[in-house]
């Protein structure tokens, strides 16, 4: 079981915090019920006795009969009034029961729990459950393995080029680093994944009747990732493909996407006039893995690629992200962690006069003293005015920013 102390790091301070249900969310297989594992084995290094866990995993059919709220809610009391002190439960995949939200807080309330509990849907574990508890609980999304966590399980890691390399076409699902796939079996457990998402997390909670449809759009929306477009360019696009899809139905599956955690949408900020634009985002995918492996091309799109990688590793470091705009011209990334600040642009080479002009320049216009990087492949360093220039599997590596 591979370690991650980034979530561990986040997670420890609300540890034995009773009054706050814990709950782990995230694209499926992504790592959560092990993150559940990692948390007691943290508690038993605190000194907790193991006897104080109840463990109940949704998926497993073993649990089938306890997908009914009061069958869960008695079994789980039961099983408390069983044991001395205080119990730590820990519910993976919570969603699958229905009314779970009422049984989750009557216990909080009634008993002497620590909660924690995963989820793969935003929705189900945020907007129905903070009705019940009020503010009452915290939120850890879990994403798939970073580059870094990826070297770290290296025993003897290849040349560092070749290993980005790889990660930049296979992605960083658990299962795919744990096991020594071939490139067929990896893709083969890379297209079941993306099955499960859509047809689990996506068709079936949201009813879901043209799955065809749905497929496609998000098909065209990761063939086009780190592009601007809106919902009615992809009406227009079907329309020429001779499908019709309506505005409303495309923010509907986009937004049903996102509480997947499959798609994650970024807005774009206007930098000089420090506003937020109304129109056009862009989207990246949880896992350029997934991107490779229902669309191809990640190394031939390798700007895109480089541009979701850094994405995400954002989003995991727990930054909120924006596109700047600049007059005609973009920044890729807007980064911001509470009074923390960092500008960043993505490029894959920068052999010309042009393309160097082009990154650096557009920080002329940004009129503060915050960190700016320009991220690329380049063995050389351009780094100029401050702008920092530095190699993308560099860049991954640097603890903070």
């Amino acid at each position: 079981m591979i370690k991650r102390p980034l979530y561990i790091k986040k997670i420890q301070p609300f540890i034995n915090e009773t009054e706050l249900v814990k709950i782990i969310t995230g694209i499926r297989r992504s790592g959560k019920s092990v993150m559940l594992e990692l948390i007691k084995q943290e508690l038993t290094e605190q000194g907790v006795d193991p006897t104080a866990f109840i463990s109940v995993n949704f998926e497993d059919f073993t649990y089938y009969h306890l997908r009914e709220a009061m069958a869960l809610h008695d079994y789980l009391k039961g099983e408390i009034d069983q044991r001395n002190g205080r119990c730590y439960l820990f519910l993976d995949e919570i969603q699958e029961v229905e009314n779970w939200e009422g049984v989750v807080n009557s216990l909080r309330v009634n008993s002497d729990v620590d909660i924690y509990i995963t989820g793969s849907n935003a929705k189900l574990l945020v907007s129905e459950f903070s009705t019940y508890l009020g503010g009452r609980y915290m939120t850890m999304q879990i994403f798939p393995f970073s580059f870094k966590e990826i070297i770290e399980t290296k025993s003897n890691p290849a040349g560092m080029k070749e290993l980005f390399l790889d990660y930049a076409e296979s992605g960083g699902m658990p299962l795919v680093i744990n096991r020594d796939f071939d490139k067929a079996s990896r893709k083969q457990y890379l297209e079941d994944l993306f099955t499960a998402v859509v047809i689990k997390d996506i068709v079936k909670r949201n009813k879901i009747r043209d799955v065809d449809i749905l497929e496609r759009l998000i098909k065209y929306v990761i063939a086009n990732m780190g592009k601007t477009f809106s919902a009615n360019s992809i009406s227009k696009f079907f329309k020429s493909e001779k499908r019709n899809i309506s505005h409303e139905t495309v923010l509907n599956y986009l937004k049903f996407c996102q509480d997947a955690y499959l798609l994650y949408p970024l807005e774009r900020y206007d930098v000089p006039g420090k506003r937020m634009l109304q129109v056009d985002d862009k989207f990246y995918i949880v896992d350029h893995g997934l991107r490779e492996t229902v669309y191809g091309n990640n190394l031939r799109d390798i700007e895109l690629t480089l541009e979701n990688i850094v994405a995400i590793e954002c989003l995991r470091r727990g930054y909120s992200l924006t596109v700047g705009r600049v007059g005609e011209r973009e920044i890729d990334f807007i980064c911001e962690q509470g009074k923390e600040k960092i500008y960043i642009q993505v490029s894959y080479l920068m052999e010309s006069e042009k393309t160097r002009e082009r990154e650096f320049g557009v920080y002329d216009s940004v009129a503060d003293n915050f960190p700016k990087y320009v991220v690329t492949m380049d063995d050389v360093d351009f780094s100029q005015n401050g702008i920092r220039h530095v190699k993308i599997w560099d860049f991954l590596l640097i603890e903070r920013w």
